[in-house]
């Protein structure tokens, strides 16, 4: 795929979604962080559904340290893999007192640092919370990546450095979110939505006509 194609793409995607963002709900980088940590490998919906009775209680290190881990267990035994997530959480809350005066650090090698936390949430972070172009890839963007032909790439991080290095600079703070929401509701993993994508006739998807009446 050609530098021109990538930027009518980005393009398309920036004129139906002029601000995109994450569908996490949160009002701060520490309500960001928690609900990124709690999002692997559960639904944003459900995360949401369970930080909105979390976060009214507790929404600072302080006070979800407070609540300890069984406490926090109760707030998001509804999230998958509820029993790890709710000891880092406890343990990243512990090293945000201590090692970061309560605020959530704004560079990937303290945010990795932290219990929990790995490179695509610390992207997601840098990026959300602190408007730095990084590139969370998950697995929505890994699939549009290498589908569309986009930045193809045999794992995320090799997916992740192409996209960095191919998405005209002047849509890279926002290229994460469009290409998960596109990824989320028409690039589909098993029945791509070809017939109703803003971008087919750009992509480079080679079964995509036998999706297009779909």
């Amino acid at each position: 795929m050609n530098k021109q194609k990538r930027t009518e793409i980005f393009e398309r995607l920036r004129k139906a979604n002029p601000a995109p963002t994450t569908e996490l709900v949160y009002t701060s980088p520490f309500e960001l962080l928690i609900s990124v940590i709690l999002s692997a490998q559960a639904t944003d919906v459900g995360v949401n559904k369970a930080t909105a009775k979390l976060y009214p209680v507790a929404n600072t290190p302080e006070t979800i340290l407070a609540l300890g881990v069984d406490g926090l267990k109760q707030y998001i035994k509804t999230i998958g893999l509820f029993n790890s997530k709710a000891e880092n959480v406890i343990k990243t809350c512990r090293a945000l007192v201590e090692t970061h005066n309560s605020e959530v650090p704004g560079s990937r090698e303290e945010l990795e640092a932290l219990p929990g936390v790995g490179r695509k949430t610390a992207n997601v972070v840098l990026n959300t919370a602190f408007g730095h172009p990084a590139m969370a890839v998950d697995t929505h963007i890994f699939r549009v990546s290498n589908r569309t032909g986009i930045a193809p790439g045999k794992n995320v991080l090799e997916v992740e450095k192409r996209l960095m290095r191919l998405v005209p600079r002047e849509f890279l703070l926002d290229a994460h979110h469009w290409l998960i929401l596109h990824g989320r509701y028409t690039c589909v993993a098993r029945k791509p939505r070809c017939g109703a994508c803003i971008i087919e006739d750009l992509c480079e998807f080679r079964q995509k006509r036998d999706y297009m009446d779909i």
